[in-house]
């Protein structure tokens, strides 16, 4: 199962309930908001808790954060990394993007 987004489709576990979706889904919001218009540093913590209690070990939030980069050019990798270094503000990813 995939819900289609600007032209891509979100990896989705057709297993996991409506709530599960969403905070996977919510997740990968957050990283299109970071490459294309900036995110509040809070907003990508506090979505990154609930994103990582779906994908709650490290090698599935790395699967889930290749088969959504593959399709969108998107790095939730790059996204946190931006995250962790920066103790305050906005998180803005620049750089080609798929």
């Amino acid at each position: 199962m995939t819900v289609k987004q600007n032209n891509y489709s979100y990896p989705i576990d057709p297993d996991w309930t409506n709530k599960e979706i969403s905070e996977v889904v919510g997740m990968f919001r957050i990283v299109e908001d970071a490459y294309e218009v900036g995110v509040n540093r809070q907003t990508v913590i506090e979505q990154y808790k609930k994103f990582k209690q779906v994908a709650n070990s490290k090698a599935y939030e790395k699967q889930l954060g290749k088969r959504f980069e593959d399709v969108s050019g998107y790095s939730l990798y790059k996204v946190m990394q931006m995250t962790k270094k920066n103790q305050a503000g906005e998180i803005r990813v620049n750089g080609d993007v798929k």
